[in-house]
């Protein structure tokens, strides 16, 4: 399957390429100009097509590069924290997991391709200097993978080369010694303008709140387009990242004690030792070839490939029943080490353009596509000191001794191979009425012991053969008004296993959306209200440790359940006038379990996000803005409970001249004390914190 996969690829890109010589002299087709434009509201996110967000029937925001910059937003899950719909359960120091509507998001992208991410985790965090935006897409996902769950999508969109010399340098510098440096410069490479090249790189060193913790990140990007002959365009790029992280917090903290009080500890309690480190490495390289097949048609042809490294030495410090002693002793450190590696390969084939029918003008995509993902893991025994005990919490460095390593042994392998055949089309059914009807054809091939870490007996993975759909309609009411309603269904394998240790069957997404979408102020606001109910059946759901004596004892077990959650969302953003920014989204959310009742607590049940920037009209050269999050109570039964809370940062930027611009931020400005990433343990929100930083147009 494979390989013949390959070869169809192959034939595509070749007969691409004759059909660009046969076609050099055919006046009918009109020459590519590399334009570099980029539309504020157009997205391919939620069906692959290019549509206008307000003509997606589903939910769809975005955060610009502005809005990153002004913010200070340089790592993406601070970004994410400001997006309507999204919760970020930054969990441990290295490690976070988003949701929204109720269900961890598995699905990351760049440039819409990707494969979904095991158990929703991410380590570490992107530089958000690199792209141009990021994009969410709320809502099951079937036309973008094949495979995922009813939550919805981040998509990365990366900055590509524009059609002048331009740059940017800047500065910054923080609390807890941040310092930080970034450089993007575009340059035209040819006299025609047909090729031109975009270098972007970011490095960022600074400690933490958290006792101990330090972070060193290096992003460099580099990118190249232009013209292939009269009909083609190519786009080469690579990305190469380099981030270690030094006494990272593995596991979160144990703040229930046993006589049902909850511990407050100081917020830079961390249960690490600085013998500790998590390193990462990633090299992400892609090719992407578009060649003009008519006047409204094209063909794409695209390839990611993706190698991580990772090394970690870290302390994990946790209680054997759950909870503290009264004294707060009780803790048990578990050192661990481990060399891993992972591959991933992204292959995509489309065709998409526009045709007529009954004297209509409707859209097409078509395409087939191959991901392959191959990971390892290797561990090193430990020799002494396993499972020694900690004082009292909080204590300092030096408590918990570094042990002696034994020789490193394989620990974990896996392999899966997803194959999709995909199409979706917009059809005019009248001036108003427009139809988006999609099918996804997947099949998903899996094999490995133990491929994410799990104690699984049972290591044999079948074959998952499923279609989706994908339907909706849109109906225009008026030139600025838009009424929506969209279904989808999605499949998802699980890597959870059950109490005798076998991985539990796929789980079945099931998303249906209704909304209005309007536009304000000459198209300048754009105001979306979202009423929508997903369903995921047989959702991996934590049940347990097991505790019989055997191969198992110590290890988590899950059972399948069915989830339902359903709410409403509102989300206005644009400019109000031409010197005010504005985004402000409100979620409500209801989620039960089988029988009816309050499930999954930690997620909560209502929030808002904002954040507004204005120039001030005395003095035009000051530009304000406040963005932040609140969100209602949130618990867990066996963890710790967080009130409802809010979280505010705010800028203050002052043009120096047209090529310098200086910014001070404050986040968490009312120095708000909170416990986050509830799902999975517990750990404190940074305080407040400073930053200046100068911008710098070349």
């Amino acid at each position: 399957m494979k390989q013949q996969f390959l070869l169809t690829a192959c034939a595509l890109a070749a007969s691409l390429a004759i059909g660009d010589l046969a076609h050099a002299q055919d006046a009918t087709l009109e020459k590519i100009t590399v334009t570099g434009k980029r539309a504020n509201r157009v997205s391919k996110g939620a069906t692959g097509l290019p549509m206008d967000i307000k003509d997606t029937p589903q939910t769809i925001s975005t955060i610009d590069q502005e809005d990153m910059a002004n913010f200070g937003l340089s790592g993406s899950n601070e970004a994410l924290a400001l997006a309507t719909g999204i919760n970020v359960e930054q969990y441990e120091t290295n490690r976070a997991t988003f949701n929204a509507r109720g269900f961890e998001i598995q699905l990351t992208q760049v440039d819409g391709l990707g494969m979904t991410n095991s158990w929703g985790t991410v380590v570490g965090r992107e530089d958000t200097f690199l792209f141009e935006r990021i994009e969410l897409i709320r809502g099951a996902n079937g036309l973008l993978t094949g495979v995922g769950n009813s939550s919805g999508t981040i998509n990365y969109i990366r900055k590509r080369p524009k059609n002048e010399d331009s740059g940017e340098f800047n500065v910054s510098f923080g609390s807890w010694g941040k310092k930080r440096a970034a450089l993007d410069y575009n340059k035209v490479l040819t006299e025609d303008g047909s090729w031109a090249g975009r270098f972007v790189v970011a490095t960022e060193d600074k400690d933490s709140y958290l006792r101990d913790l330090k972070d060193k990140r290096t992003s460099v990007y580099g990118v190249v387009d232009g013209q292939i002959g009269t009909n083609g365009m190519l786009t080469v790029g690579i990305t190469a990242v380099d981030a270690k992280q030094d006494s990272p917090m593995w596991g979160s903290l144990t703040l229930l004690r046993s006589d049902g009080t909850q511990a407050d500890f100081p917020v830079g309690s961390s249960t690490s030792q600085k013998w500790t480190y998590w390193n990462t490495k990633s090299y992400n390289a892609f090719a992407e070839y578009t060649h003009q097949l008519g006047k409204h048609w094209e063909a794409k042809v695209t390839y990611n490939y993706r190698h991580g490294n990772e090394a970690t030495r870290l302390l994990y410090a946790y209680s054997n029943t759950g909870v503290l002693n009264p004294d707060d002793t009780g803790l048990v450190g578990w050192p661990y080490r481990s060399l891993g590696s992972s591959d991933n390969n992204v292959l995509d084939a489309n065709i998409n353009g526009k045709f007529t029918l009954f004297g209509r003008e409707h859209t097409v995509l078509t395409g087939l596509s191959q991901s392959h993902q191959k990971t390892a893991t290797d561990n090193y025994d430990v020799l002494n000191h396993m499972l020694d005990p900690l004082p009292a919490f909080p204590y300092g460095d030096g408590v918990y001794t570094q042990p002696d390593w034994g020789p490193r042994q394989p620990s974990t392998r896996g392999e899966q191979t997803l194959t999709r055949l995909y199409a979706a089309t917009r059809l005019g059914l009248t001036d108003k009425l427009h139809a988006v009807l999609g099918l996804n054809a997947m099949r998903l091939e899996r094999s490995g012991a133990s491929i994410y870490g799990g104690a699984a007996t049972n290591t044999f993975y079948p074959d998952t053969k499923k279609t989706s759909p994908y339907a909706g309609l849109t109906y225009d009411i008026t030139a600025d008004l838009t009424a929506y309603v969209s279904y989808s269904d999605i499949f998802q394998n699980q890597d959870q296993t059950d109490i005798k240790g076998e991985y539990l069957a796929p789980m079945k997404g099931v998303n249906t959306e209704a909304g209005v979408k309007a536009e304000w102020l000459n198209k300048a606001l754009l105001t979306t209200f979202a009423v929508f109910s997903a369903k995921q059946d047989g959702l991996a759901t934590y049940a347990g440790t097991i505790t019989d004596p055997g191969p198992l004892n110590g290890q988590s077990w899950y059972e399948p359940k069915d989830v339902k959650s359903k709410g409403w969302e509102v989300e206005a953003t644009g400019r109000i006038g031409k010197d005010a920014k504005v985004t402000v989204g409100y979620t409500r959310l209801m989620l039960t379990g089988p029988d009816g009742n309050d499930i999954y607590e930690w997620v909560p049940r209502h929030t808002v996000n904002f954040r507004a920037d204005t120039r001030v009209p005395m003095l035009p050269a000051l530009r304000v803005g406040l963005g932040g999050r609140w969100q209602s109570a949130v618990s867990k039964i066996g963890s710790a409970t967080q009130g409802a809370y809010v979280v505010a940062n705010a800028f203050a930027s002052y043009e120096l001249s047209k090529a310098a611009t200086l910014r001070a931020n404050v986040n968490n400005l009312f120095d708000k004390k909170y416990v986050g990433g509830l799902a999975y343990g517990a750990i404190y929100g940074a305080p407040r914190s400073y930053g200046v930083s100068l911008d710098y147009k070349l």
